[in-house]
């Protein structure tokens, strides 16, 4: 194990700034709502023995293959955005001429400081980078392993111009040799412009931590992205909450939505919501096409591969919201696509 996949604890002078956020309180970020895990100490051989030994339906049969990288179509004019999603929460956009890259967790383990390891359901990802153009912007939701990932950010590190993160993330890259100059933190509802794109960070229920340490010592949120013509979301992880009606009235409509769903269970259901919860919370930021992530990377939770999709699929047919959900690695421009049920 690499003992930098760590990356930072915060310093004195970290805790010190983060404390001047109005969302830092009694020694650590909080979420807007009271928010627990309800998993006891008995229940915790149990959950590990289904996470580690009990794999049947919850990974593919087989690898899943990704679609190979086209430059030259993906750098190509177009009026409206378009995407490539490369399972769980990565997802490369280009939108206004811009190359935006969120959760770029493209290796091949989500725990990889765990003797056990979480593998990927693609193979070589990290390789994916190689075909990679400039990147104007990286941005990361939170810190944990699933969305941030050491390997990938050092190779990445010569394509980047800048970084997007939530407060707290900067120490990680910061260890990890990417220029302090080039990382602008944030905390919920800041807002900065790169160039015609307003974007905001905006709040989650969830939480943060790569060790056992620093949990809450750095913010998780999601995106957005507003141009002329466009408006666009990254929900971010997290569970349902008040918080998505007020994204919606503070910054919506959205015309298209990246909605978290997936690696949900009882136990944590207040930090990661369950698909037909995915789909209101879309509803409740008046969202008006929407996509699933956070599904078909990792096995993080004990439900079967395919039941986020399904789920989110049935439940946004119920409710008449268009929906998309394109293979991993495909180019789509979601006004202009045709989606094909590639998992089953």
């Amino acid at each position: 194990m690499n003992k930098k996949q760590y990356g930072a604890k915060p310093t004195e002078a970290d805790i010190l700034k983060y404390s001047n956020s109005k969302n830092w309180k009694d020694g650590k970020f909080q979420n807007l709502e009271e928010t627990t895990m309800s998993i006891s100490i008995q229940n915790i051989p149990k959950l590990l023995y289904k996470q580690f030994c009990k794999k049947d339906g919850r990974e593919p049969a087989s690898f899943i293959a990704m679609d190979s990288f086209d430059s030259e179509q993906f750098l190509s004019p177009s009026e409206t955005m378009k995407f490539i999603w490369y399972g769980h929460s990565a997802v490369l956009i280009r939108i206004n001429n811009k190359t935006i890259l969120i959760d770029p967790m493209l290796g091949d383990n989500a725990a990889p400081i765990s003797p056990f390891p979480i593998k990927r359901f693609s193979k070589d990802t990290l390789n994916l980078i190689d075909e990679f153009p400039e990147i104007d912007l990286i941005m990361l939701t939170h810190d944990h392993y699933d969305h941030l990932d050491y390997k990938s950010i050092k190779k990445l590190k010569s394509k980047v111009k800048q970084y997007f993160v939530a407060l707290g993330v900067k120490r990680h890259l910061a260890k990890w040799g990417i220029h302090e100059e080039k990382i602008t933190e944030f905390d919920w509802w800041d807002a900065k412009s790169i160039d015609d794109i307003q974007i905001t960070f905006t709040p989650t229920r969830h939480f943060s931590g790569r060790g056992l340490t620093d949990r809450a010592k750095s913010l998780w949120g999601g995106w957005t992205f507003k141009t002329a013509s466009e408006n666009v979301w990254f929900s971010g992880d997290g569970g349902y909450g008040n918080h998505f009606k007020e994204i919606g009235e503070r910054l919506g409509p959205f015309d298209f939505a990246f909605m978290e769903c997936g690696q949900y269970n009882e136990n944590w259901h207040l930090i990661h919501m369950f698909p037909e919860e995915s789909v209101q919370a879309a509803i409740d930021a008046d969202a008006k096409h929407i996509m699933p992530v956070h599904w078909a990377g990792f096995a993080l939770a004990q439900h079967h591969w395919q039941h986020p999709v399904d789920e989110f699929i049935k439940s946004a047919e119920e409710k008449n919201i268009p929906v998309s959900y394109p293979r991993l690695g495909e180019l789509i421009n979601y006004k202009d696509y045709k989606n094909s049920v590639w998992w089953k």
